[in-house]
């Protein structure tokens, strides 16, 4: 099992790709979307009043993602160097992708 600090490195990388991603996608959508990252928290919001809610939570060592389609814990697989859904497997990165979409209507890419 990861250590604290590790877990911690690991999560401001994540913030920190998705951020400079969001950034890239706000900057070609037409509507009025933000976000904030503050105390280990990045929260979306979308121009139809909907927020997505990332969160790290290091006594589990996951990245807690609260969306309009429910809550979702993912665990860091090593394997493929993604965070991965505790529920049903399916890999972070994706599962963003689809929920920017379907949720606020922006598409989104991590490249």
């Amino acid at each position: 099992m990861m250590t604290e600090s590790e877990f911690n490195d690991l999560i401001d990388q994540t913030f920190e790709v998705l951020e400079l991603a969001l950034d890239r996608a706000f900057e070609q959508a037409d509507g009025d979307l933000d976000y904030e990252a503050t105390g280990g928290v990045l929260t979306v919001e979308f121009e139809n009043g909907s927020a997505m809610v990332f969160s790290r939570q290091p006594p589990t060592r996951q990245l807690w993602l609260a969306a309009r389609s429910g809550g979702f814990h993912f665990a860091y697989d090593e394997d493929v160097d993604d965070w991965r859904n505790t529920r049903d497997g399916q890999l972070f990165r994706p599962f963003v992708v689809q929920q920017m979409l379907e949720q606020g209507g922006v598409s989104f890419d991590w490249e």
